[in-house]
């Protein structure tokens, strides 16, 4: 059968329990007389060390077995009473259980841990002595303070620890109000983040929008500038155009009079005709609206208004209209026949024209740089005259008149009208 060793909790020397069977007392523990302390393999607070007998040095142990009959050891100082009746069945061990619980119980109560040795309680009751002596001494000079009256507080200090009250009171009612201010702006402040965080959203979205429309603009840029070098190449092309038609003379490229022989040309077409050189009527008649055309065109150039008479000019079939006489009209054309030179209507028609022709050289004649016709102009008579050397004339009519000097009338009109080109195609290129 097994016994339980304890240990003192704080010098860890083993202690020997002596009971007396016939009394049913526990003395107390002791020290072992060698003053050795038993190893000690695991110690927990407020818990009683048990060792068992298997847990003794085996060799060279100073201490004496524990006796297993019961009886009293002659080392004991203190005596413990045993809870129970001690039957004649019950163990040691079981007491020796029982007494281990016991000084659980009274560790869990008390500062001090159980079990003890004889010397360990001494010291700990002369501690105790000496903190009662203190706490003694203590008290004494408390009760001697309250009777000298030494701790009583003058009206002074009260009233310097109320107004210090009174001040504490204040500051804590101004760090009350601090606090219920420091809350009002951090609820403030917190309004003020959500609504930054909002705004910040917001102006993230904005940002974004705006670094789309600014790539769709840049590319709109690019596009505006590739255009608007389509159209700068375009204005260069068309300046180019421009100088080169500047250089070119309208009057001169529409209208082309030269003379061919006895015959008078315009832009192609030949002005009379002769017995050697056979010209159809359907060549005079475009060769009269080609001239019609012209006086036109000269006349609307220097502003020029005609009077008595309009040109119609309408190709081979141009005409002349009276201002005064709306249903008279005088034809430029002619059908041909045995009876052309006895035509009235074409002869008026050619005198007329000679008369808006004259008009022309008036208004052109105007102003310093006036127009000089080489031939001279008849009106009264139909006649073109030769300024020359013998100073001829010759009918523009076909009535009484020849081939040859009709022909050669028609000649020196179309010079003129080449005088006239000259000189328009000058001005015009000035202005």
């Amino acid at each position: 059968m097994s016994s339980i060793r304890f240990l003192c909790q704080r010098c860890n020397q083993a202690l020997k329990l002596s009971c007396s069977s016939e009394s049913g007392v526990f003395p107390a523990a002791s020290a072992l007389t060698s003053g050795q302390a038993e190893p000690r393999d695991t110690q927990e607070p407020c818990t009683t060390r048990e060792v068992t007998d298997a847990e003794e040095p085996q060799d060279g142990a100073s201490s004496p077995p524990l006796p297993g009959d019961g009886c009293v050891s002659s080392y004991s100082a203190s005596i413990f009473t045993l809870l129970g009746k001690l039957g004649p069945m019950r163990m040691l061990s079981s007491i020796q259980k029982a007494a281990g619980d016991i000084f659980d119980i009274i560790s869990g109560q008390e500062d001090v841990d159980h079990p003890l040795c004889e010397e360990c309680t001494d010291s700990l009751l002369e501690q105790l002595d000496f903190q009662l002596a203190l706490t003694e001494g203590e008290r004494q000079n408390y009760q001697r303070c309250l009777e000298s009256g030494e701790l009583e507080t003058s009206e002074k200090e009260v009233e310097a620890l109320r107004a210090e009250l009174r001040d504490l009171e204040l500051q804590e009612a101004r760090l009350a109000q601090e606090l219920e201010d420091a809350d009002s702006n951090r609820a403030r402040a917190a309004a003020d983040l959500e609504a930054a965080q909002a705004e910040t959203a917001e102006l993230g979205q904005q940002e974004r929008q705006c670094s789309r429309d600014c790539s769709a603009l840049e590319y709109q840029q690019l596009e505006l500038l590739d255009q608007l070098g389509h159209l700068e190449n375009q204005l260069q092309y068309a300046r180019v155009q421009l100088d080169r038609l500047e250089e070119i003379n309208c009057f001169n490229a529409t209208f082309e009079v030269w003379v061919e022989g006895p015959l008078g040309v315009i832009n192609n077409f030949r002005l009379g005709c002769l017995p050697t050189v056979p010209v159809s009527w359907n060549e005079i008649n475009a060769a009269w609206g080609q001239a019609a055309l012209l006086l036109l065109a000269l006349a609307n150039t220097v502003g020029l208004e005609f009077q008595r008479y309009r040109l119609m000019p309408c190709g081979n079939h141009s005409y002349l209209k009276s201002l005064t006489d709306d249903r008279m009209e005088l034809p430029l054309f002619c059908h041909g026949g045995q009876d052309v030179f006895f035509d009235n209507k074409f002869d008026r028609a050619m005198v007329a024209f000679l008369d808006l022709m004259q008009q022309f050289k008036e208004e052109a004649e105007k102003g310093e740089s006036g127009l000089c016709l080489p031939y001279g102009i008849q009106v009264e008579n139909g006649l073109m005259e030769d300024t020359g050397g013998l100073r001829k004339c010759y009918s523009i009519r076909t009535h009484l008149n020849t081939q040859e000097l009709w022909t050669k009338a028609l000649k020196f009109m179309l010079i003129n009208f080449k005088w006239s080109l000259t000189w328009v195609a000058s001005r015009y290129h000035q202005k």
